[in-house]
């Protein structure tokens, strides 16, 4: 199975150039945002001809449950910064993009082995939620903003800038994906990114084991 792991930052692919040393695993970096993301997410999809896509890097949390170096499993993930309006179609809604889903779903196999290795994986001290990713062009450092984008999704697990736009492309070219977020940082407890910058500082190390263990389940 060739895999292709898509993230956004040096510093993640870094992390992960250190654990892939197969010919069948392509890691890129992409960069930042919606449209880096797409444009890295095609590229791999035309050279590399994946039979699966897993994007991953970190993330802002949301949730009393949630803390940070816990691992967010995306079921599904949704734009939080489109709006299409209604003068024309009425049934179109806040995040979708006219045309295409509302959210897009994690590829069902994909998501169950990421649960069966969640369970796993229990015993090592790492804690994993499942749910919704919710993607825009906007790093959150801010609390009004954070509640702003929870205002509009109460269920988001995670907030990134990637991971919905390289899940469209994906839709697109009917490629399983999966997105995988480490959290880096809660916004709605943190004073301008100061729990983000302590956490590449610190505890970044060795934090996307969890990616090479999937792909070794796959």
């Amino acid at each position: 199975m060739k895999t292709g792991i898509i993230v956004a930052m040096d510093k993640e692919l870094h992390q992960l150039q250190q654990l892939f040393n197969n010919e069948d695993v392509c890691v890129i970096k992409c960069g930042i945002g919606k449209v880096n993301a797409a444009l890295g997410a095609q590229r791999m999809i035309n050279e590399f001809h994946p039979d699966v896509i897993i994007n991953s890097g970190c993330a802002g949390g949301n949730g009393d449950d949630i803390q940070i170096q816990d691992i967010i499993i995306g079921s599904e993930v949704c734009y939080h910064d489109v709006y299409c309006g209604t003068a024309i179609d009425n049934t179109t809604v806040y995040g979708q993009v006219q045309g295409l889903p509302v959210r897009y779903q994690a590829d069902p196999y994909l998501l169950r082995k990421a649960q069966e290795l969640a369970s796993n994986m229990e015993h090592q001290s790492l804690k994993f939620h499942t749910g919704l990713i919710v993607t825009g062009d906007w790093f959150v450092d801010t609390q009004e903003k954070m509640r702003d984008i929870i205002g509009h999704f109460p269920d988001a697990k995670a907030v990134d800038m990637e991971s919905c736009a390289i899940a469209q492309t994906c839709y697109i070219n009917k490629v399983p994906f999966i997105s995988f977020r480490l959290i880096s940082d809660i916004p709605l407890r943190d004073n301008k990114a100061s729990q983000y910058h302590d956490f590449w500082d610190n505890v970044a190390e060795n934090s996307f084991q969890v990616t090479r263990s999937f792909y070794e389940s796959l």
